[in-house]
């Protein structure tokens, strides 16, 4: 058995030194982005993730947008370790914003009444398929990403400025860019804690 798989899922990383100079044109990320969530997997084929992909200044605006929010509810004398953090994610080369529509999810429970109240679960599940994969697509190509989720407070700004369909729940936001400094080492806990094996 190959273990290209397992190499590029140990490649993936949280990075958040990012910058802006990838190794691919908008157009070839945009295209990377898109096959990677189509090709993922979901619940009943329901393709119930959608996407909004923000570049250049789009990107940076968002995490404007988002700084505005957070100074609502941040303690001033505490934001300026905020204040670095969105500075380190407007830094990168783009974002891209994951949302479940919930017209799907309400379609389906109609559809389905039997499992209605799984449908929500598996909507979670669809969008966690479609950032990870995503995420190995831009590993992939030596593209950093950290994954934040700083919805709800953003979520009525993003449907404003970008409008983005009311049934569209945003679910995480994904830097991506150029890696400038690598993740530091990563721990496991015990096997023996994680996994039951039966033979």
């Amino acid at each position: 058995m190959s273990d290209q798989f397992l190499s590029l899922a140990e490649t993936r990383r949280s990075i958040y030194a990012l910058g802006k100079e990838i190794p691919l044109s908008e157009n070839e990320v945009i295209h990377l982005i898109k096959q990677a969530v189509k090709l993922a997997p979901s619940a009943f084929n329901s393709q119930s993730s959608r996407i909004l992909i923000l570049l250049g200044n789009e990107h940076i605006k968002f995490w404007e947008l988002t700084r505005t929010q957070l100074k609502k509810i941040v303690p001033a004398e505490k934001f300026q370790g905020t204040s670095d953090k969105l500075d380190s994610f407007s830094n990168a080369a783009g974002s891209v914003l994951f949302f479940e529509d919930q017209e799907v999810v309400k379609t389906l429970q109609e559809q389905f009444p039997s499992y209605a109240d799984n449908f929500p679960v598996w909507s979670e599940h669809s969008t966690g398929i479609a950032q990870y994969a995503v995420w190995l697509a831009l590993a992939e190509k030596g593209i950093g990403a950290n994954l934040q989720h700083y919805n709800p407070i953003v979520d009525e700004d993003v449907k404003t400025e970008w409008k983005v369909p009311s049934s569209w729940t945003l679910r995480a936001q994904m830097n991506f860019g150029s890696i400038l400094q690598p993740a530091g080492e990563k721990t496991y806990i015990d096997d023996n804690e994680r996994f039951i094996i039966a033979q």
